[in-house]
């Protein structure tokens, strides 16, 4: 599902609402948890799961063109690890 399929159905679900509002809720919601990560915050939606960021640290690389080394910076990656419910839901124990 991509991000207008989503706005698309929940404007479905909620007649009431317009779809401009409902594109401006889930566009509010994305930055929130993309600027909470950005500050190095962990962002907690309970029975979804956690978004949070892990620092990889600096190394020495390969092309895999060429085989030559390459230097490889530091850098912050965001990491996602999926709550008890939606595992569960994943592997058919509703």
């Amino acid at each position: 599902m991509i991000r207008s399929e989503l706005i698309q159905k929940i404007a479905d679900e909620n007649p009431h609402l317009y779809q401009r509002d409902v594109e401006r809720i889930v566009n509010t919601i994305f930055n929130e948890i993309t600027s909470a990560m950005a500050q190095g915050n962990r962002v907690e939606l309970r029975g979804f799961g956690a978004f949070s960021v892990k620092k990889r640290d600096a190394r020495v690389g390969r092309n895999p063109r060429t085989g030559e080394s390459v230097h490889v910076d530091e850098k912050h990656v965001p990491f996602f690890k999926a709550g008890k419910l939606l595992r569960d839901r994943l592997n058919g124990k509703s």
